[in-house]
């Protein structure tokens, strides 16, 4: 190296500083991704300067509905004619076929990020566990690129145009109850300051009333209620500061049931929210006709999406209930045949007990297993046309194989088809009637439901009671006192 000129041996030390200063540049990007909690961003660029936002995480046993739910609920906002980006939050876990439909056939931006760790998951109990990762949702204030952001839960059901929400101020809310606002849809101005506040307050334990995002979010704006109701300027201009948002654009879904139809005064009628128990969820094929607004659901689905995804399950859930009628025609097995002993006297009243016992367990199998196997995303015309038919092919297989009255087996299969219609039926004047309808129907089958048991109850004892006379095929028929009257 001495003998070099010093021109060459200043290159090497000038190789090494760039490519430290290369990886220090590299670090802070890093830092500066990490910090924002933005793994990667897939689908088309930002295309406008507002955006309606969603949410979807892993790890509860309705990971697929919630997928469905985000699909249906996005491409239904152009349908309203909303300007504005689509994005979704995804954990990083989410499957990667379904970003890729998200974002090739639906047309979403897609943000992949980090699980945020959840320090008030103690204060989850029972079925709220599956509110763990809702505190994503804060990553909606990374969202930079944007001037405005509409965060929105899955579960919405938007009836007309709300573009007029980015208006509002720095973050704006709807109270669906007197204390507390919801977050199944708030507007927020995205900063990551204060993105990187919310974290501070993670860290440090805010108070959080539910161990959610609603809790927390509560938490960092506890004064909402005091502020002044949002009415959008007509000049177009954007408000700073956080307002209350009217009910009509929250408005639970239960507030439908009382009247069958939409009356809030308070502000335009433009989303609905099913803030109820999972169940009763609007994408659910049993939703509708128990709950009407189910089939609004649908309907959206039905124009957006379709329902490809379902049908080869459907099918072959049709061709084995056919198969299971067509053999059960065919056999006609009958397991009273097979339950006696070759003395009648010693014929046990422990077997007829279990024989009664496994006919019950029996037909409530035929009912019950059927609405179980339907795939849940399924239309409801569709999903309660299988159940039916599934029903009714276990049903024949019940009525063959314990030899019960046709009839009175299928008594609850006509009292179910008899309440869908009475639920279904359009022209109640309000909710309260359709109520009575239904507890009056239910009413009056009673009675019936339970005859129809005991008939079926009373014709299994005497076929035991006759079979026991028969002899096992291949045996000898032995002589009796009853067999000498014939």
């Amino acid at each position: 190296m001495a003998g070099l000129p010093p021109v060459a041996r200043r290159r090497p030390l000038a190789t090494a500083s760039s490519l430290l200063l290369l990886l220090l540049l590299l670090v802070v990007t890093a830092a500066a991704r990490e910090e924002r909690g933005l793994a990667r961003v897939q689908g088309p660029p930002p295309r406008h300067r507002h955006a309606y936002a969603a949410m979807m995480y892993m790890g509860t046993p309705r990971d697929y509905e919630f997928y469905v739910a985000v699909r249906v609920m996005m491409r239904s906002l152009p349908r309203v004619r909303a300007d504005a980006d689509r994005v979704l939050i995804a954990s990083a876990d989410v499957p990667r076929d379904w970003v890729r439909a998200m974002t090739e056939e639906d047309g979403m931006r897609v943000l992949i990020v980090e699980n945020l760790r959840n320090p008030y998951e103690s204060n989850l109990g029972g079925t709220n566990k599956r509110f763990k990762l809702t505190l994503n949702k804060l990553y909606a204030w990374t969202l930079v690129d944007y001037e405005r952001v509409v965060m929105i839960d899955s579960d919405n059901i938007f009836l007309q145009n709300t573009d007029e929400l980015f208006q509002c101020g720095q973050f704006c809310a709807v109270f669906i109850n007197p204390c507390y606002f919801h977050t199944g849809l708030f507007v927020l101005q995205p900063s990551i300051d204060v993105f990187r506040s919310m974290l501070h307050d993670l860290e440090t334990g805010r108070e959080n009333s539910d161990g959610a995002d609603q809790g927390f979010l509560v938490g960092c704006y506890p004064d909402l209620l005091d502020k002044p109701m949002f009415h959008p300027p007509e000049n177009g201009t954007k408000l700073n500061g956080t307002y209350r948002l009217p009910l009509g654009y929250q408005m639970d879904a239960s507030y439908y049931y009382l009247k069958l139809h939409w009356h809030v005064p308070c502000g335009p009628n433009s989303v609905i929210t099913f803030p109820s128990a999972p169940w009763f969820k609007p994408w659910y094929w049993w939703s509708w006709p128990v709950l009407p607004l189910g089939l609004s659901w649908h309907k959206k689905r039905w124009d957006d999406l379709g329902y490809a995804a379902e049908m080869p399950v459907i099918l072959m859930e049709l061709l084995m209930y056919i198969v299971i009628i067509a053999v059960t025609r065919l056999a006609r097995p009958g397991i009273t045949k097979l339950c006696y002993n070759r003395r009648p006297e010693k014929q046990s009243a422990l077997v007829q007990w279990l024989i009664k016992l496994a006919a019950i367990a029996a037909m409530v199998a035929a009912y019950s297993i059927p609405f179980f196997v339907v795939p849940r995303t399924v239309h409801p015309i569709m999903g309660w046309s299988v159940y039916l038919f599934g029903a009714l092919a276990l049903s024949v297989l019940v009525i063959n194989v314990f030899l019960l009255p046709p009839l009175d087996v299928l008594t609850t299969w006509l009292a179910i088809v008899g309440m869908l219609i009475v639920m279904a039926f359009p022209w109640y004047h309000d909710g309260v009637v359709r109520a009575l309808a239904v507890f009056g129907y239910a009413f009056c089958s009673a009675p019936i439901l339970w005859a129809s048991m005991v008939r079926m109850m009373d014709s299994l004892q005497t076929m035991l009671e006759r079979d026991s006379f028969f002899p096992r095929i291949g045996e000898p028929a032995q002589e009796t006192e009853f067999s000498k009257l014939y």
